[in-house]
């Protein structure tokens, strides 16, 4: 198989070396550009499978050459574009997004770092992505929401998407709308200088394409839609949903024409964002646990529920470390709660924390292990409930007729 050709377009002699070293070292081909305009005719000439491209050039600088790149490509070509940027500022990253490049990174960057989002890239070209022709998407949008903090909310939500991508092949964006403190960066091993839901909501006429670059494509499949980089910058997002509150609904509805599946990774908090996303959610999950605080505020969040006018059918209950020892069982829960568990994940703790801390979801690195096969249990159960309702409203449409 002939190697993975990317071609470097950068004026830093020290830059073109440490990335042609890099990139050699991990078996790929190395073309090298000094400026914006032979950037642009190799790109033509060469075929490279994914182009480096610094932001400050003489001549043309990157966003031109690659408006130059894009525009010269035939219907149904698309090489993954990475920007250099010499800085971490939103205005730049948007530019860059906007002139046809599918990712950015800061420099200076951490060579592991860069060879995961290259591989990612890659990856997702080479399976095709959302490309034109593909079977219409489901569209469903996943709430997942903890009834308190540590139920494991965001470890579910993350693995769940890796299922549903991998063992599935359905397309997942999953989306960390913890607006202060979301983890999936630190869960990831993903660095702050990435675009987040910051970005999204600041753009009122964000489509598909716009969507896509804003994501980070994780070596999973999985697109990820991060949550602002620090507290301060949730606030941001805070106040572009204050107002413009339609804002949101935009951005879920981008991501329904592109994605099978939207899961959302919420903060234990309720407030007018996060009941916005309780509204579009086709399906509310509530991850709980076998305690008695948890099942005290699952009651609360039941109720909640109901006050808001939920059907009962999108209000669904996880139990998380199912199996663990805390002398409450899972029959003594359903009768304190007054309805049924709808899905059970089996615990196994250990294997969880020791995922967590190296950056490697237990779904990418032991998806056949008791805990891998419980949550792959788990998405084939959802998706096998979204297959029916389409294939349900495809034959009602059909009659319609």
């Amino acid at each position: 198989m002939a190697a993975t050709r990317v071609l470097i377009v950068d004026d830093d002699l020290n830059i073109q070396r440490v990335l042609v070293f890099t990139l050699k070292q991990e078996g790929f081909e190395v073309l090298v550009a000094s400026d914006g305009a032979t950037g642009v005719a190799m790109a033509t000439e060469q075929k490279p499978d994914l182009i480096l491209m610094d932001v400050v050039m003489p001549g043309i600088d990157g966003y031109a050459a690659v408006q130059q790149i894009r525009a010269a490509e035939a219907a149904g070509q698309h090489v993954p574009i990475i920007m250099l940027a010499a800085e971490s500022d939103v205005g730049q990253r948007v530019r860059g997004l906007r002139a046809g490049a599918d990712d950015d990174i800061v420099k200076p960057f951490h060579p592991l770092e860069l060879m995961a989002r290259i591989r990612a890239l890659v990856s997702r070209a080479t399976s095709g992505g959302a490309r034109a022709g593909a079977a219409p998407a489901l569209g469903r949008v996943c709430a997942f929401y903890g009834a308190k903090g540590g139920a494991g909310t965001t470890t579910l939500a993350l693995n769940a998407a890796i299922a549903l991508t991998r063992e599935l092949k359905r397309r997942t964006l999953l989306m960390d709308a913890n607006l202060q403190f979301g983890d999936l960066r630190v869960f990831l091993d993903l660095g702050l200088d990435t675009s987040s839901l910051v970005e999204a909501m600041d753009e009122t006429d964000l489509d598909a394409d716009l969507l896509k670059r804003l994501t980070v494509a994780h070596k999973s499949g999985v697109d990820l839609l991060l949550a602002p980089p620090n507290p301060a910058a949730g606030d941001i997002v805070v106040e572009r949903h204050r107002t413009d509150p339609e804002q949101l609904g935009r951005v879920l509805a981008t991501a329904r024409q592109q994605y099978d599946y939207t899961l959302v990774d919420m903060a234990t908090s309720i407030d007018d964002f996060d009941l916005a996303l309780f509204d579009a959610a086709d399906v509310i999950f509530v991850v709980m646990t076998a305690d008695l605080s948890c099942i005290k505020n699952v009651r609360l969040v039941l109720e909640t529920m109901q006050h808001l006018g939920y059907a009962r059918s999108k209000v669904q209950l996880i139990l998380n470390r199912s199996t663990a020892a805390t002398g409450i069982n899972v029959k003594a829960i359903e009768q304190a709660l007054e309805r049924p568990i709808d899905h059970q994940v089996i615990n196994e703790y250990r294997a969880a924390i020791s995922a967590l801390n190296s950056g490697e979801p237990f779904m990418l690195t032991r998806p056949d292990g008791t805990l891998g096969r419980s949550v792959a249990a788990f998405a084939k159960a959802i998706d096998a409930v979204a297959v029916a309702e389409a294939t349900a409203e495809l034959e009602a449409q059909s009659q319609r007729r």
